[in-house]
């Protein structure tokens, strides 16, 4: 039987060794270097790196590759194009932590909501406070939701279960639909001031990219808050520091930054307003790789029988 070379990170090994159907030649790697030295023969490859840069190269030098898997729901930083021509299929992993984000995107709401941080702060000093730091509820506040791809909907859901109002953002919204909570690209921006809450949920494309600027700042609500759990890139970081230094807005929470991690020094870590949460938000949970392992070993049965592996990223749009 003839074998198709499979090159895998060796961070996924215990989850699929044992468990790989007999067609396939699996090759671990544990470095980049020895990415590198395995990718020209890969035809199936899951090179996930932590460095952008070298997960790059890595697929640059897969010639042969015909299906590209990940972890990454983003696939920021790969060499689309080149995937494209070569008629590289990509699956990536959206969804995958997509529980855990939502639910991140909620604590991140109530933390400042009920000014919490200052609950630990006083915790921390053993002082016994005579009131609560923060007085908003989310009951009843507005939400603006941009991206609603598996993890928007599912922060749509528990945002309900909270009685906020969420207004999403969608490119094609149904024909006819009359609904006031949804907005086409070319119309959220006049509607800012409106919201209490604008939660950022894109993913990195260039359409993306600084969409939320001095002038998207300027139009919010002063009590607003800013929600990003997308990409650092989708924000002018800048902007957003003057914006939140002149209190134009009330609070940022943010577990995405440019670029990250978070220099020392940047002005970000001594914003009161600004919660910096270091990129945890997909890794707060354990089932993450578990997940992915088991989303794998199904495609590979798909893709033996010919069947369309899932989800497949559309090459032209970035996701």
């Amino acid at each position: 039987m003839t074998k198709t070379v499979t090159v895998l990170s060796g961070l996924i090994r215990p989850l699929v060794e044992g468990r790989l159907p007999d067609w396939v030649e699996p090759r671990f790697f544990t470095t980049k270097d020895e990415a590198m030295a395995m990718a020209p023969e890969a035809e199936i490859g899951w090179f996930d790196m932590y460095e952008k840069d070298d997960m790059a190269e890595t697929i640059t030098a897969a010639t042969r590759l015909k299906w590209l898997n990940s972890i990454y729901a983003g696939v920021d930083g790969m060499p689309l194009d080149l995937l494209a021509e070569r008629g590289t299929v990509v699956t990536n992993g959206a969804g995958i932590n997509a529980i855990t984000i939502a639910e991140y995107v909620v604590m991140g709401m109530l933390t400042v909501a009920k000014g919490y941080r200052e609950v630990v702060r006083a915790q921390d000093r053993r002082e016994w406070l005579m009131d609560s730091p923060g007085k908003v509820e989310l009951f009843g506040s507005k939400a603006l939701l941009l991206g609603y791809g598996a993890i928007g909907k599912l922060i749509e859901e528990r945002l309900k279960g909270f009685a906020v109002d969420v207004t999403i953002v969608r490119r094609s919204p149904p024909k006819d639909s009359g609904d006031p909570n949804t907005l086409t690209p070319d119309q959220w921006r006049a509607k800012l001031g409106d919201f209490d809450w604008v939660i950022l949920a894109v993913p990195a494309t260039p359409e993306t990219d600084g969409m939320i600027g001095a002038a998207e700042l300027a139009a919010m609500k002063p009590t607003a808050t800013l929600v990003n759990i997308a990409r650092g890139s989708v924000v002018d970081q800048d902007a957003l520091v003057a914006a939140l230094d002149a209190k134009q807005i009330a609070a940022a929470f943010l577990d995405v930054t440019t670029p990250e991690p978070l220099p020392a020094d940047d002005a970000l870590w001594s914003l009161d307003n600004a919660h910096v949460t270091m990129h945890l938000s997909g890794r707060a949970q354990d089932k993450m790789f578990v997940r992915s392992a088991q989303r794998f070993l199904e495609n590979l049965d798909r893709w033996h029988k010919g069947e369309a592996v899932e989800p497949q990223v559309d090459l032209t749009l970035g996701y």
